[in-house]
């Protein structure tokens, strides 16, 4: 992984964006959705960024760019301009300022790029091969864009809603976990269409005891990881704790939960110990063992193997 994803809060941040075409119009349309206060150099502009000029929506140096216009009151810069020597320049003078740079299309003179991105309101989803195929992101995106529920901005606008009011009445931070994840595998509260269903569902869901014990489940890793059943990877998703056998690919440890402990096991000795300790935890555990094994067999009993 070449590139750390990051999103970065803009609002009201100084962003200097040097050209004034096409390819700076996206940049800037985007900068400015983010909040960032835009200042473009060029001498002159298209019709898209003279009207946001006109409109006092951004700032705009009429003239040639020159080293002197980048200062390090400016936290980001862009270079946009069909002239890669000119580009160039700006790269060099923004480096030796400190400052985060992007030539646009050039990745060599690139300290960030910008992912294909899917906005649902509150929620961002970024996508990136780290400019190695566009082409497949774009794929990828529109593949995303037909399964995600068209609700989910406003799913989110609703449980940003009910931050303070779930703190009164769940205090722990493992009980609003519990009860967000009971919350949102609700069957229909990716058809809600506004807030009143939701706050239904959310009623609904109150009422229910939360199951606070804890789980095992028994995954059966083979060769290809992405072979796992989706059922598999719902459980790897709410396990607070990952036990793996040292023989199984340690890839498919990619798609637990990011906060889920992880723990390696070289014998069913090891792991008893570890299952006993868990269990006195009431943590939910995802255990993977090779497939075909039977060596573990004795310590599944009534657990779930999938």
């Amino acid at each position: 992984m070449r590139y750390f994803p990051l999103f970065l809060d803009l609002v009201d941040k100084p962003v200097l964006v040097v050209g004034g075409g096409e390819v700076a119009s996206r940049k800037v349309e985007a900068l400015l959705k983010a909040g960032a206060d835009v200042t473009i150099v060029s001498p002159s502009l298209v019709d898209f960024l003279d009207k946001l000029a006109q409109e006092q929506q951004v700032r705009w140096i009429q003239r040639f760019y020159s080293s002197d216009i980048v200062t390090k009151s400016f936290i980001q810069v862009w270079a946009t301009t069909d002239n890669p020597e000119l580009n160039h320049q700006v790269y060099k003078d923004a480096k030796e300022l400190g400052i985060l740079v992007n030539v646009v299309d050039d990745k060599p003179y690139c300290d960030f790029i910008t992912p294909s991105m899917i906005n649902r309101g509150r929620i961002q989803i970024a996508i990136s091969s780290g400019g190695a195929s566009p082409v497949l992101i774009r794929n990828i995106r529109e593949k995303l864009e037909a399964i995600l529920p068209q609700n989910m901005g406003l799913m989110a606008e609703f449980a940003n809603s009910k931050r303070n009011s779930i703190k009164e009445a769940l205090p722990s931070v493992d009980l609003r976990r519990k009860f967000w994840e009971s919350y949102f595998s609700h069957p229909e509260v990716e058809n809600a269409r506004d807030n009143r269903e939701l706050e239904i569902i959310y009623q609904q869901t109150m009422a229910k005891p939360l199951d606070e014990e804890g789980s095992c489940t028994w995954i059966q890793v083979g060769q290809d990881v992405e072979m796992l059943p989706i059922k598999a990877v719902r459980y790897m998703q709410q396990a607070e704790l990952a036990l793996y056998s040292t023989m199984c690919e340690v890839d498919v440890m990619e798609l637990v939960r990011r906060d889920a402990e992880r723990e390696p096991f070289r014998s069913a000795t090891e792991l008893s110990d570890m299952l006993t300790k868990a269990k006195k935890e009431n943590l939910r555990v995802c255990v993977f063992v090779p497939s075909g094994t039977s060596e573990f067999s004795l310590l599944q009993g009534q657990d779930l193997v999938i």
